[in-house]
């Protein structure tokens, strides 16, 4: 399906970002993953996705957090590989805390790896895409990029914008074979909420199930977290031939919260 694509992924060492990263493989692509781990631990998870899936793949570090290496990140994954005419901004960090609290250190970090970031990526990849006449970009937000919720302002600013920069970026770029869209995920089964389930778990009598719909139950209709796997078929999708007239969209894949 995207055979002869090189797709660039950032954050894609664990989590939805992984589970993009493979999904992109799978579906024929090249790949270039991006993380902060030491250099020679993300090229042997790029040299795993590669002989798992039969393409090409590479692992650039980057601290996005810091303009420099954000700036310099379409350029890294070029020289590795390729200029990627994919790519998928999925990196990024949360924090959260009452706003008359909420650390100014924070604020700045979070805009930087979850907006910036993509804005630089985005202003870096478009000349390239519009070169060849053809371009994916796929903006992970969130829920919290259309819905909010208490104590977390910053992530909140970064995903609403990051939406709307989205819907910016598929309008300048409509007539250029270019397509630019946002996956809105609720709830996932990654990493980052663990701790959140085991303490409800622990609430139910250490029932994992149980601690799960408690933990979900004000949000999320469905009651049940979404593999991160699902993220990467709707990433894929979007890639493809299929989506070529959707652009400028912020898709919710959230078991229903957007929909209260």
């Amino acid at each position: 399906m995207l055979n002869g694509h090189t797709a660039l992924v950032t954050g894609s060492t664990q989590g939805i970002g992984l589970a993009i990263a493979q999904a992109m493989a799978r579906a024929g692509a090249d790949v270039v993953m991006h993380g902060i781990e030491p250099v020679a631990q993300g090229e042997a998870i790029a040299a795993e996705l590669a002989a798992a899936n039969g393409v090409r793949a590479a692992y650039v570090r980057a601290n996005l957090a810091e303009t420099n290496e954000a700036e310099g990140l379409v350029a890294a994954a070029t020289a590795a590989l390729r200029h990627p005419d994919i790519l998928v901004n999925n990196a990024g960090i949360q924090y959260t805390c009452p706003i008359e609290s909420f650390p100014l250190e924070r604020w700045n970090a979070i805009i930087a790896v979850n907006l910036t970031a993509a804005f630089l990526a985005m202003k870096a990849a478009v000349p390239g895409m519009r070169e060849r006449g053809w371009g994916r970009i796929v903006n992970i937000a969130s829920v919290h990029g259309l819905v909010a919720s208490i104590h977390k302002g910053a992530y909140l600013a970064a995903k609403h914008g990051l939406v709307g920069l989205s819907k910016g970026v598929a309008l300048e770029t409509a007539t250029h074979g270019i397509t630019v869209n946002c996956i809105c995920p609720g709830w996932t089964d990654t990493a980052i909420i663990q701790p959140q389930i085991e303490a409800r778990a622990a609430q139910c009598g250490g029932d994992r199930s149980a601690g799960i719909r408690e933990l979900l139950r004000e949000k999320q209709p469905n009651l049940t977290l979404l593999p991160p796997e699902r993220i990467g078929d709707v990433a894929v999708f979007l890639c493809s031939e299929a989506a070529a007239g959707i652009t400028g969209v912020a898709l919710p894949v959230d078991g229903g919260w957007t929909a209260q």
